[in-house]
């Protein structure tokens, strides 16, 4: 029973270019067409505009730093000295001045609102407070050390505060005592 159907005898390599060529027409009839002619019209006209020129970038003033001034005044956060009205004789037979023949503790160069109670330490029967500067030095007092710009002297100490007595001006040529109060936390009074 002969369907009709000739197995292919010829020679392989003439199946293989004859299929080869087939290929070559099928992709050479899809590329064919002209779905690249926006772009390239859109070249075109890019191409025709005038060249232009960049502009220079603009010229800044250079940075001028800025140096606080008002570092060594009251800073604004704290509470006011209130100042009692007292009379010019009054005035001058109060008699509180800074320490003249004081020599400066270590403390003393540093604001009294950068300093930190941070503990307290008992020793025979001396308590000393632990404070720390601003700048995270941790330094060891007691009662008669003096901290603070204002010739701040410590008054007492406990577990959770050290009482201090400031000598301050009193803005027409006297001195005052003020308190002030470091707390365990941090916080002054």
């Amino acid at each position: 029973m002969n369907s009709g159907v000739v197995p292919h005898q010829g020679h392989p390599m003439r199946f293989k270019y004859i299929l080869t060529c087939v290929l070559v027409l099928v992709l050479t009839g899809c590329t064919g067409g002209d779905e690249f002619t926006d772009i390239k019209s859109f070249m075109a006209e890019i191409e025709r505009k005038p060249k232009g020129s960049i502009a220079p970038l603009p010229e800044f003033e250079p940075y001028q730093p800025f140096t606080y001034g008002a570092a060594n005044r009251r800073s604004p956060f704290e509470r006011p000295i209130i100042i009692p009205v007292k009379s010019e004789e009054q005035r001058r037979n109060v008699g509180i001045k800074p320490p003249q023949d004081h020599v400066k503790q270590y403390l003393e160069r540093f604001n009294l609102a950068g300093i930190q109670m941070v503990g307290t330490l008992q020793q025979d029967d001396s308590t000393w407070a632990l404070v720390q500067d601003d700048q995270g030095g941790v330094h060891r007092v007691q009662v008669g050390d003096y901290m603070g710009a204002s010739w701040g002297k410590i008054e007492s100490i406990n577990d959770a505060r050290i009482d201090i007595t400031e000598i301050v001006t009193d803005g027409v040529g006297g001195w005052l005592r003020r308190p002030r109060t470091i707390e365990l936390n941090g916080n002054q009074q």
